[in-house]
């Protein structure tokens, strides 16, 4: 077999093994919990002819949370993604420039004042957005936008917000600060609006997608980018409000949760390698599934108790991530 139909089929194995990932994910939510479902109840219910307890569970509870972590996960591995190639910087993750840090602040001070639902969610996209365009402008400055100067401002203004986060935890009632963590931590136990989050999704994915030739190019030096006619200016301020973008929506569903943009495109890097038209959409289907599986161990290892999804994501990622550095390191 020539060596690039091995390579088209090595490919197409692993979109066909990830999108399988994806539906055993989303079947394993539906059907796993301190009330299980069996799969003759699931599809009852999934078709609108389930009456009862199994049917509300599947319907109200678990499908509008199984769906926002899936989008959730494809959003931050997205990001991440992205973020790597726009700093070039291998330790990149959605949170780096800061964009959780101002959606924490502004979703904190929401639950501290006592207003919930949709005004917390309000407030973290608002929030993340007024980070956004003051890491740009701080960074925009008179030194030249680098990915440097980038990466410098986006670090100090996440401390910025770290300390206001570590205020509010000090000063806000007590009542209210056990929804505090668990923002913080990253819960999906209140998450409903994921079209929105979908729709963000798709559009940027498309929009990724649409970059990716660029994206290949840039990651191998804006030098030679420059050079092969990439006007890379441009296309780091594209890549930074994107991901910025994406960021944003990811964590209005679900608050911080850690991990996923980082650790997901560094191991399908080492599957599939640096060609972000493949990296992309398949960074989605694996980012989704990890984050789904994650919420569902949270919902069942102590149930009827829930774990924030983002303790889950953290203990996984850990030695995932440990395990992908020492095998580059070996390799290098």
């Amino acid at each position: 077999m020539p060596l690039s139909a091995h390579r088209r089929s090595h490919r197409l194995a692993l979109f066909a093994l990830l999108t399988l990932l994806a539906l055993g994910s989303l079947l394993l939510a539906l059907t796993a919990g301190s009330v299980p479902v069996s799969l003759a109840e699931l599809w009852q219910a999934l078709r609108g002819d389930a009456d009862g307890l199994a049917g509300a569970v599947v319907l109200d509870l678990r499908l509008p949370r199984a769906l926002s972590a899936f989008v959730t996960g494809g959003l931050l591995a997205l990001a991440g993604s992205l973020m790597q190639v726009l700093l070039r910087n291998p330790l990149a993750d959605p949170y780096i420039l800061g964009i959780s840090g101002g959606a924490s602040v502004a979703a904190l001070l929401s639950i501290a004042l006592g207003v919930g639902g949709a005004w917390v969610s309000g407030s973290a996209f608002l929030g993340a957005l007024l980070s956004m365009f003051l890491v740009f402008g701080l960074a925009h400055g008179r030194g030249g936008w680098t990915s440097t100067r980038l990466l410098l401002t986006g670090v100090v203004v996440a401390a910025g917000w770290g300390a206001l986060i570590s205020l509010l935890l000090a000063i806000g009632p007590e009542q209210s600060l056990r929804g505090m963590l668990f923002w913080l931590m990253g819960d999906l136990s209140q998450a409903r609006n994921w079209p929105a989050g979908l729709a963000i999704l798709l559009i940027g994915l498309a929009l990724a997608l649409a970059l990716a030739r660029n994206l290949n190019l840039l990651a191998r030096g804006e030098l030679q980018a420059s050079v092969l006619g990439v006007a890379v200016p441009r296309l780091r301020l594209a890549l930074f409000f994107l991901a910025s973008l994406l960021t944003a929506a990811a964590v209005t569903i679900a608050g911080s949760v850690g991990f996923v943009g980082l650790v997901v495109p560094h191991l399908l890097r080492l599957a599939i390698g640096g060609d972000h038209r493949l990296l992309l959409p398949a960074a989605v289907l694996l980012g989704g599934s990890f984050l789904v599986l994650a919420d569902s161990l949270a919902r069942v290892v102590i149930a009827p108790q829930q774990l924030p999804v983002g303790v889950l994501s953290a203990l996984i990622g850990v030695p995932v991530f440990l395990f992908l550095l020492n095998r580059r390191g070996v390799g290098a």
